[in-house]
């Protein structure tokens, strides 16, 4: 026994013991023995004794046999797997648990020595916690405040240039929604203007009117909020493809009215848009700014990824520790700019609105973040209506930035927008005098003088400018409104204009240009009551001309001021006067109480009197009238004309290539956002009955939710 324990006292100076918890879960003692002692025959068995007991025989066996040394592979695998060889002995390896059975022992060595494959359910659970440590972690910030109110907050006292429902969009939204659900370039919009088309019934011309689409709901299914597109800091924009949509037409047609057109249209060469320069990459931080580049990149990180409400509460915090960091105060407006839109909030956005102006007035803001910051107001206070204010934002910009010819146009834009169009007329002047050659001037240049009805002198402005493809001026305003001037005067190459405009992705057909319109609607000049499903409505109305065309004359005279003049510049010549009963939906309650049954017998008629994108009204014309071709503004409606007083020759019209005469007692259905011309050569007025009626194949979902006209 004393050589035993002579061993034991041995071992236990050269060697402290650990605990060891084994397969079983029982903690023992670990004990290394010296190199230079050896192991009897005794002693060999007696320490396989000792470990089969402790349930470790099979893997010891394993090793034993396979001539693997353990404590050498272990204390080399330590050393590639970066742990310290004492955890091995403190059964502190989970973290190298290879098979997944909770612990480390001799299976782990061997798929770490690659003599076993590693289990899949434990490479599964890596890769997963793997991914999951890329994540950044977030900082912990203060909590944010969850008192935003997603309203309007404007108010006629602050703003009584704004009209109170001035809340139109193109794409279907509703009024009554908050307008950060539109997107910046749907919210631009230009005032009326004499010769654009049927500017009164648009009430404005949407700066970039687009093809709309409003999908019905999906069951418990919230709608997405189309993002509002910004540039994101220190990235250069890419330069998208243009891709042309393709748009339906109507051949047959285009072919009998303009023969030549396919020909000819080929003759012309493509005006392919011109790709923008390659922008320098802006700088954005100033020199303080650069040693804290880490943490603004971080907070930036989350707004990119759309943590909004991590990004504000990042930004903010940022802003307290340097309250004179530019760029710490615009990262927190882009970050409240992104909350304001995520939570359709005008007030939020109104708070960026603020903080951008924050940003650009703090010292030592690199010019750079100046300009950028400035613009951003700007679009921004354009989205929420503010006009005025947006104006004022880019005067102080180009007075700023006085060579800047973008911030210019945009300026002249900016005048447009409230209606100034003498002051947009200078400063496109300025440009045009600086850069003779800039196509977004002279577009707009020619677009005033064609509203000033200046027609043959707008037309080389607005032809130059679209020739040019300069970014901004392939727009389907500038083919209508230059198509309209060569037709006006009597220059065919009118549809040569027009069918580029189509091909452009801008007009369904040579035929079809209105601006807001619905993809998919069946497209005709022509319908029938059957067409269209309305069939009561038609009868209705046709049972009853003659109370209607009674209640009309009744209030057809002069002295009482309810016909009023055309004025949508669509007259060549001739008188042509109109009395509104229902106008975007909405009943002028005070001309329905003038001829009350004619209004009673349309109440039951929704498809009518809650045509938001239409109008009911009375239409005199008398001897002598012409009217210009022309096209409506959307192909959302029809147009039924009830013929009340209607001279035995003399009055016609046109719709495409297809001419026909009114009659008393009947009704016309025509699709107006086909082009169409009137004649009035009788010798008495001719009176009819307008009634626009919502398209057939629009949804229920798509009438409460498209905005008016």
């Amino acid at each position: 026994m004393a050589p035993r324990k002579n061993f034991r006292n041995q071992a236990k100076k050269e060697v402290k013991p650990a605990a060891v918890v084994n397969k079983n879960g029982v903690k023992v003692e670990a004990s290394v023995a010296a190199s230079s002692g050896g192991f009897s025959g005794t002693k060999i068995f007696t320490w396989f004794m000792v470990l089969a007991l402790l349930g470790v025989w099979s893997s010891v066996a394993v090793v034993w046999f396979d001539l693997v040394d353990y404590d050498n592979v272990i204390a080399e695998r330590a050393k590639e797997f970066r742990f310290n060889f004492s955890e091995v002995l403190q059964g502190k390896l989970s973290a190298y648990d290879a098979d997944g059975d909770g612990d480390f022992d001799v299976e782990d060595a061997k798929v770490l020595l690659g003599l076993k494959e590693r289990p899949v359910s434990v490479s599964l659970r890596e890769a997963k916690e793997e991914s999951a440590v890329k994540e950044p972690a977030a900082v912990s910030l203060p909590p944010i405040l969850d008192d935003f109110i997603p309203d309007d907050s404007r108010d006629d006292a602050t703003h009584p240039y704004e009209d109170e429902n001035d809340a139109i969009d193109t794409k279907g939204e509703l009024v009554e929604k908050a307008q950060p659900q539109q997107t910046l370039e749907e919210s631009k919009q230009y005032n009326n203007q004499p010769g654009s088309p049927e500017t009164k019934e648009t009430v404005q011309l949407r700066y970039n009117a687009e093809a709309e689409s409003v999908p019905e709901p999906e069951a418990d299914v919230e709608p997405e909020v189309e993002s509002v597109p910004e540039p994101e800091a220190d990235v250069e924009p890419e330069v998208e493809a243009d891709v042309e949509p393709e748009v339906e037409s109507v051949p047959e047609l285009e072919a009998k009215f303009v023969p030549e057109l396919k020909e000819n249209a080929e003759d012309h060469p493509k005006d392919q848009l011109k790709e923008k320069a390659k922008k320098k990459k802006p700088k954005l931080l100033n020199k303080f700014e650069k040693t804290i580049k880490t943490e603004i990149d971080a907070a930036e990180k989350l707004r990119k990824k759309g943590k909004v409400e991590e990004a504000v509460r990042a930004f903010e915090t940022l802003v307290l520790q340097y309250p004179q960091s530019p760029r710490c105060r615009y990262g927190k407006a882009l970050a409240e700019d992104g909350l304001a839109e995520k939570m359709l909030s005008n007030d939020m956005l109104q708070k960026a609105i603020g903080t951008y102006k924050e940003a650009s007035e703090l010292p030592n803001a690199t010019p750079d973040l100046i300009k950028a910051t400035l613009k951003k107001r700007a679009e921004r206070q354009q989205f929420l209506g503010r006009m005025r204010g947006a104006l004022a934002t880019l005067e102080k910009l180009v007075q700023i930035f006085p060579e800047d010819m973008a911030l210019k146009n945009d300026l002249g834009v900016a005048h447009l927008l409230i209606g100034d169009n003498n002051s947009a007329k200078r400063v496109y002047e300025e440009v045009l005098a600086t850069a003779p050659s800039d196509g977004f001037a002279k577009v707009h240049y020619g677009f005033i003088l064609k509203s000033e009805n200046k027609i043959a002198e707008s037309i080389p402005f607005l032809r130059d400018g679209l020739e040019s493809g300069d970014p901004g001026t392939d727009d389907g305003r500038f083919y209508f409104h230059l198509g309209d001037a060569l037709q006006r005067m009597g220059d065919d190459s009118a549809y040569k204009w027009y069918e580029r405009g189509h091909q452009r992705g801008h007009f369904a057909s040579v035929w079809q240009r209105s601006l807001y319109n619905v993809d998919g609607l069946k497209a005709q000049p022509w319908w029938t009551p059957k067409d269209t499903g309305y069939m009561d409505l038609v009868k209705t109305l046709e049972r009853n001309w003659r109370i209607i065309r009674d209640e009309a004359q009744s209030v057809m005279d002069k002295t009482t001021g309810l016909f009023v003049p055309e004025e949508e510049n669509l007259r060549e010549k001739g008188e042509w006067g109109q009395f509104t009963l229902w106008q975007q939906g909405k009943k002028a309650g005070e001309s329905c109480r003038s001829v009350p049954k004619t209004c009673g017998l349309l109440e039951r008629y929704p498809e009518a009197t809650g045509c938001k994108r239409g109008q009911i009204k009375f239409s005199v014309m008398q001897p002598g009238t012409h009217v210009w071709p022309h096209t409506g503004p959307t192909n959302c409606r029809l147009r039924m004309h009830l013929g009340l007083v209607i001279p035995k020759t003399g009055c016609k019209i046109r719709c495409t290539n297809d001419t026909r005469a009114w009659e008393e007692g009947k009704v016309l259905i025509f699709d107006d956002s086909f082009e169409h011309e009137v004649w009035q050569d009788a010798d008495s007025y001719r009176l009819i009955f307008i009634v626009d009626v919502w398209h057939p194949e629009l949804t229920q979902y798509q009438r409460q939710t498209l905005s008016p006209i």
